[in-house]
């Protein structure tokens, strides 16, 4: 369509600078044999057809002038200030094209352009508020767990008392930390600063690991764990798979009430691997399930004390990096499931 546009625009300008040389040449010769009949002599006939051609070129001149004055300077000028504007932070900047839509030139382009750019710079913009909002936000729970604690410690004599209250800093901090850590790492993946390097994994031997890894909280919630995984090896790059995995394993321990059951799937199906994480936890609702990827979302606050709304958000960036897919299927009351879809299994 943009094609169409600009060629459209290419044809009618070319046109009219036909029909206005055609012109000018034609009143020239009509001037000529104006004058031709004249019987003037010469210097004379030389004269006059120099002031013909003198006026009409003063004539063109006029009419170009005021052609660049609203064709070329008035839409230029409309796009600096909107440059300018944009430069200065200002992203409500629109600007009103000159032609209809389907007639458009080239500067009703650059103006529609520049409108898309200044609408997707207020939405980045939008999101890195929200985004260092939530983070001052994070970053004072813990913080100020620390504060109080450690005031509470410093004048504490009871040995009790004391140990509870540094358990309490330990845990903050620890909060603290995986902030941090996942902030940077979602930072990293957002602007491809940690690039995936891939290798021959075997995926089934990864998830019994990490499994293993939450081991002590299964067991301290009586939880029942079921696995059922297939021999499987995929190309994939295993720091990342990590992430996914941990996150997945620990939302499903943290939601899942004691004496409930966990199970973990992997299924191969041609080239893609199937992992399927499932609990008998809370659940999510439908509103919940259509934000629970989003940086800082938390849809049960009961458990908000736990995470920071970082896990899943860096979970969906991971999968979208590896070229994967991941969706969830949860009812409330009786637990959630999720899928992860990797590419690149080995053939056997």
């Amino acid at each position: 369509m943009k094609r169409r546009r600009r060629a459209f625009a290419a044809f009618t300008g070319g046109a009219v600078f036909l029909v206005t040389i055609a012109a000018v040449v034609t009143l020239t010769l009509f001037a000529y044999a104006f004058l031709s009949e004249r019987n003037l002599s010469k210097g004379g006939m030389a004269a006059a057809m120099f002031a013909v051609v003198l006026f009409l070129s003063l004539a063109c001149t006029a009419i170009d002038a005021v052609r660049r004055k609203v064709m070329v300077e008035k839409p230029l000028g409309k796009i600096l200030e909107a440059t300018d504007a944009i430069a200065g932070g200002d992203f409500s900047v629109r600007l009103e094209v000159s032609h209809p839509y389907g007639r458009y030139d080239e500067f009703d382009c650059i103006m529609e352009n520049l409108n898309r750019m200044a609408a997707e710079l207020s939405k980045t913009e939008l999101l890195h508020s929200d985004f260092v909002s939530n983070v001052s936000h994070e970053l004072k729970t813990p913080l100020a767990v620390i504060r109080n604690y450690a005031s509470a410690l410093k004048g504490e004599a009871d040995g009790e008392k004391r140990e509870k209250y540094a358990q309490a800093l330990i845990d903050a901090s620890g909060r603290l930390t995986a902030l941090v850590v996942n902030v940077l790492k979602l930072s990293k993946l957002e602007n491809r600063e940690l690039p995936p390097e891939k290798s021959v994994v075997r995926l089934d031997g990864m998830l019994e690991e990490a499994v293993l890894a939450f081991e002590t909280e299964i067991e301290k919630k009586r939880l029942d764990v079921e696995c059922d995984l297939e021999d499987t090896e995929i190309l994939s790059a295993p720091d990342y798979l990590e992430i996914v995995w941990n996150n997945l394993l620990s939302n499903a321990v943290k939601f899942t009430e004691p004496g409930g059951k966990i199970s973990v799937s992997l299924k191969k199906s041609g080239e893609r691997a199937i992992v399927r994480v499932a609990d008998t936890g809370c659940g999510i609702s439908p509103d919940t399930g259509e934000h629970i990827f989003e940086k800082f979302y938390q849809g049960d606050t009961s458990h908000a004390g736990e995470g920071n709304g970082l896990g899943l958000a860096l979970v969906k960036r991971v999968i979208d990096v590896l070229g994967g897919e991941i969706s969830v299927e949860s009812e409330v009351g009786k637990g959630s499931a999720f899928t992860v879809t990797l590419y690149g299994v080995k053939a056997e």
